[in-house]
């Protein structure tokens, strides 16, 4: 570093970025916090919850108020999406008429960190009256919602982001975390997979991604076919016709030989090329997709093997071609 940059001043974070690091900082140490209270009195109430929903015959009913609410209808959007059944419900909405909504089948998780929430109370009641399981999330386990839970998961005490200490901001993430945490245990334990995921999720890039390859392929005469021996001039009247930039060479049984791209064209270019057979010129073993294979792992081929088309296998047979602009179609690229 030369004399002129030592002297030049250091920059000095604005009152906004100043404010916004204090913000993270402070939330990531409630983080640290629940990590280490999971690894500590945690463990074993996190363990018994997640197999109480895992054995539960209903819903998981996730209840909270203010902020707590918010972080509770979040959760439970999550873990219906990842194959855990759930929905929420508002606490002051339950005591008229939405405790209809909850049956002894179903397990409740209720959020307050304070555990005193005056809502609570008559889904408190609710649960302890119908024997419905109650796991309880919040700092105090000497509680009202904290004595009466059959399940506590307490939340080490944090401080808030908020310079007073009194919005809820570290107390609402450590609070979402703890779900997550719960969805994900659950869902690994469930053995749900991408596909499972997808039949939740139709919609958006998502869905999208998670489209089978068969969903989006062309097949039948779409596919741009050749048979071996036959001469490069009809293999190229193919590739022309069908418009894909390949033709795949196939053998007299119909299993799949190879296939032939503008590049293999471009590499054999020479005087005689119509006259060569198809045999000359194909690349053998070429990159292929199955038709029950997600849209985005065609996707990650084409990517990798810098390739704009694939060749839809069935029993080493051709029954598809999908090409890079059809996923660009369907929203997964």
């Amino acid at each position: 570093m030369s004399a002129s940059d030592a002297r030049k001043p250091k920059p000095v974070l604005s009152a906004h970025l100043a404010s916004a690091f204090r913000t993270l900082e402070t939330e990531s140490d409630g983080l640290a916090a629940l990590a280490a209270a999971m690894a500590d009195g945690l463990a074993a109430p996190f363990t018994a919850a997640v197999e109480t929903i895992r054995a539960a015959r209903g819903r998981v009913i996730v209840t909270g108020m203010g902020k707590s609410g918010h972080v509770a209808r979040k959760i439970a959007a999550t873990l219906a999406s990842t194959g855990t059944p759930a929905f929420f419900v508002h606490a002051a909405d339950a005591s008229h008429g939405d405790l209809g909504m909850i049956t002894s089948d179903d397990v409740m998780l209720a959020l307050s960190w304070s555990g005193e929430t005056e809502e609570l109370k008559d889904l408190i009641n609710y649960s302890r009256r119908f024997r419905i399981a109650l796991i309880a999330v919040t700092v105090n386990l000497e509680s009202t919602l904290g004595k009466a839970a059959d399940i506590v998961l307490v939340l080490p005490s944090a401080r808030e982001a908020c310079p007073h200490n009194l919005a809820p901001t570290t107390s609402s993430l450590m609070q979402l975390a703890l779900g997550d945490a719960l969805a994900i245990a659950l869902l690994e334990s469930r053995g749900f997979t991408a596909v499972d995921f997808g039949v939740f999720h139709p919609r958006g890039q998502l869905g999208a991604a998670l489209k089978f390859v068969r969903d989006v392929m062309h097949p039948g005469d779409a596919i741009p076919l050749i048979a071996r021996a036959a001469p490069m001039s009809e293999a190229i009247v193919e590739m022309s016709a069908k418009g894909f930039g390949c033709v795949a060479v196939i053998e007299a049984t119909g299993k799949l030989a190879g296939v032939i791209t503008d590049g293999d064209l471009r590499r054999h270019m020479r005087a005689d090329l119509l006259q060569a057979m198809v045999d000359d010129v194909m690349t053998a073993s070429p990159k292929t997709v199955r038709p029950d294979q997600l849209a985005s792992e065609a996707l990650q081929i084409l990517n990798a093997s810098k390739i704009t088309a694939l060749i839809v296998v069935e029993a080493d047979r051709p029954v598809g071609i999908v090409h890079f602009h059809d996923l660009l179609r369907a929203g997964v690229a």
